[in-house]
C-alpha cells in the first residue's frame, strides 16, 4: 500500500474521491429526492441586484448563497427573497432549513427570521466565526 498527498489535486482527483463516497453511501441514501432552487431580485432597469440559491434533499432547504448588493440593502430584498425560498421550500415538502453563516455576515438577519443557531466554530478559518442555523418550516 502506497500512500501520497496532494497540495493540488486535479478536477478528476477531487471528482473520483466525490463519486467514491456517493457510491459507498448508496445503499443508506438512495432515493431522497433532491434539487436546486433560486430565486432573484431585479431593479426598475432589469439588473439582478439580488439572489438566493438552495438545494433540496428530503425534507430538508439547505441554503447555499443569499446576495444582495449594496444599494439594496435595508430595503427588504433580503427578507423577500429568503422568504420566498421557504414559501417554495415547503411546497415541495421542506420541513427544515438550514443555513451558515459568517461571524461577519447575517447571523441576526437569520434570526429575525426565526433561525436558531445550532452550531458555532470559533476561530474559523482565523479570527471569525461560523454559525450553523436551522428552522422549522413545516410539521
Amino acid at each position: 500500500m502506497k500512500y501520497r498527498m496532494d497540495a493540488n489535486p486535479s478536477d478528476d482527483d477531487i471528482t473520483a474521491i466525490r463519486q467514491g463516497l456517493k457510491q459507498s453511501n448508496h445503499p443508506f441514501l438512495a432515493g431522497i429526492p433532491e434539487g436546486s432552487l433560486a430565486g432573484y431580485a431585479f431593479n426598475d432597469h432589469d439588473e439582478r441586484v439580488g439572489g438566493i440559491i438552495a438545494n433540496t434533499w428530503g425534507q430538508w432547504l439547505l441554503i447555499k448563497y443569499l446576495w444582495v448588493d449594496d444599494a439594496f440593502r435595508q430595503r427588504h430584498v433580503g427578507s423577500h427573497l429568503l422568504s420566498n425560498l421557504e414559501e417554495y421550500g415547503k411546497e415541495v415538502g421542506c420541513k427544515m432549513a438550514f443555513v451558515d453563516t459568517f461571524s461577519f455576515q447575517a447571523k441576526p438577519f437569520y434570526e429575525k427570521h426565526g433561525y436558531q443557531c445550532q452550531m458555532t466554530l470559533d476561530d474559523y478559518p482565523l479570527s471569525h466565526s461560523l454559525h450553523f442555523m436551522t428552522k422549522k418550516l413545516a410539521d
